[in-house]
């Protein structure tokens, strides 16, 4: 047993940076493949396996459990069951994960400029929403009062705009002035690339019901960052 533990320590030890910056320690934590977006796609709430796995469809059963259990022993995310009647197993983040998200948004809009970013790959609702609270201009919205509704996937989803201020995550969908439903990078082709809503519904699985003048002003609430300038390598 005592031979184990050593074992263990050495590999845990040789996967670490031994570097007192933070920055350092915070690769420990999240910098295994896969860990942040585990992290990104529990910020809005408590997941089963299954539906973190569904929205993360690259990763394996298996890196998954192994991303969750090295979370769960570094105090970011733990396990719980629902009550009944749900009687099932979730997995959420504690207080100190929650704390990540400013981290994510910041990466997430830093990496936005890279010339390489492909908005069209695949994109969970989780990340959908992350996106608004991301690039939401507090400036556009001073006199504009509504709510957005997301059916992507198995899950719905809610962005209210009230007061010059933006609440993105789950939610009803019954009041919503205009409901999206279809896949996310739909949505963002209309909210981020300009396409039209006509030319989504016709060829990208996207349908859209309620007022599409608010769904207009909805897409012109959201700046992207202008693209890096990367410097041509010298001859």
């Amino acid at each position: 047993m005592e031979l184990d533990k050593i074992t263990d320590s050495s590999t845990a030890s040789r996967r670490r940076y031994d570097d007192a910056c933070g920055t350092a320690h915070a690769l420990d934590l999240v910098g295994e493949r896969w860990a942040l977006l585990v992290i990104r796609e529990l910020m809005l709430g408590p997941k089963r396996f299954s539906d973190i796995r569904a929205d993360l469809p690259g990763i394996s059963a298996n890196v998954l459990t192994q991303r969750l259990e090295g979370l769960e022993a570094s105090g970011i995310v733990v396990r719980r069951r629902l009550p009944p009647p749900a009687s099932t197993q979730v997995y959420e983040l504690t207080d100190w994960g929650y704390e990540a998200e400013p981290i994510i948004q910041e990466l997430g809009r830093w990496a936005a400029r890279s010339p390489a970013h492909d908005p069209s790959l695949q994109l969970s609702g989780t990340s959908l929403m992350l996106s608004f609270r991301t690039m939401f201009d507090a400036a556009r919205a001073q006199a504009m009062n509504g709510t957005a509704g997301f059916r992507i996937g198995n899950e719905t989803l809610v962005a209210r705009v009230a007061d010059g201020r933006l609440e993105a995550g789950r939610g009803d969908t019954a009041q919503a002035d205009v409901v999206f439903t279809g896949p996310a990078p739909a949505v963002a082709a209309f909210v981020y690339g300009g396409v039209p809503l006509a030319a989504l519904e016709a060829e990208a699985g996207l349908a859209v019901t309620g007022d599409r003048g608010f769904a207009a002003r909805f897409a012109g609430l959201f700046n992207l960052p202008a693209k890096a300038v990367v410097p041509a390598a010298d001859a």
